[in-house]
């Protein structure tokens, strides 16, 4: 199966990057779940280093605590850094994709989570001494054992993808887009999602907060242009950036790094904001500080 189901991923992507900062006790997270999946958000983005590997155990601490709420979710996880780390054994910081490391990650972030199956996992970075044919028959292994329903990678070139892909289907490269940050429209990986129909997801679609707060020039280009457009279309900054991404033919699926509700709000509301041609081209020339050739 090389496609993910339609319903897999929600048009907006919860990010939990940076839950174990919220201080939520258990049932404020229980909630924050429940507010997600009532604005339509019911993908949840982790990765089994967020929060110095807490960030699993805080979201499964709340699965565990109201078992039903599984059901109606979708949880994708990330592999593949090893952290340095005294604790852990580990000198450098490094990648590792092989079969043992994969798999013992994807059996920790099922314990963690408290679920019996990961519905996407994704190797987090490219791993330079990757064996392809051995990744993918991991990979096929653990979904032949109902662990993993699907596959993919975040932050790959269009050639490391292509040479995962040849030994195992990938549903998608998880990659950085923002008004703030151009590269993945020039550097043929969102050409490729679309030759692939693979939709891709995006993280950082607001520049790390550097979108509303930024003092370089970029920055400051960039919002003068969106602030006023934005008040013209009656939608924030925030909606206005990730309406920016939702308008590529691509179909990418945002996530957001919010716990505010109101952040999820923000991401939600630009799927009904329709961004014309000029006003997209108009905050890409803010961003390369010059208009196309």
């Amino acid at each position: 199966m090389n496609t993910m189901d339609k319903t897999l991923l929600s048009p907006i992507v919860a990010g939990m990057w940076r839950m174990a900062e919220w201080n939520l006790d258990v049932p404020a997270r229980v909630r924050w779940i429940e507010q997600a999946l009532e604005l339509g958000i019911h993908t949840f983005d982790h990765a089994d280093i967020y929060g110095d590997h807490a960030v699993e155990t805080l979201f499964g601490e709340a699965l565990k605590a109201s078992p039903s709420l599984r059901a109606h979710l979708r949880i994708v996880t990330k592999c593949g850094i090893r952290l340095k780390s005294t604790q852990r054994g580990v000198a450098v910081q490094h990648y590792d994709t092989s079969p043992a490391y994969v798999r013992a990650q994807v059996e920790a972030s099922l314990r963690k989570l408290h679920v019996d199956q990961l519905d996407l996992v994704l190797i987090h970075r490219p791993d330079y001494l990757m064996d392809a044919e051995m990744l993918a028959g991991t990979f096929a292994a653990l979904t032949n054992e109902g662990k993993v329903a699907h596959w993919g990678v975040s932050n790959h070139t269009t050639s490391q993808f292509e040479l995962l892909q040849a030994h195992h289907p990938l549903v998608t490269n998880q990659i950085e887009l923002s008004p703030l940050h151009l590269d993945a429209l020039d550097d043929g990986t969102l050409d490729q999602a679309q030759r692939l129909g693979l939709r891709p997801m995006i993280w950082s679609p607001l520049g790390g907060g550097r979108l509303f707060t930024g003092e370089d020039a970029t920055a400051v280009r960039v919002r003068d242009v969106m602030q006023p457009m934005a008040e013209r279309l009656g939608v924030s900054l925030a909606t206005l950036a990730y309406a920016w991404m939702l308008r590529h033919p691509s179909r990418p699926h945002p996530i957001t790094g919010s716990g505010r509700i109101d952040g999820l709000r923000d991401a939600v509301a630009a799927l009904d904001v329709p961004l014309s041609t000029e006003d997209w081209y108009a905050i890409w020339t803010a961003s390369t500080g010059h208009p196309v050739p």
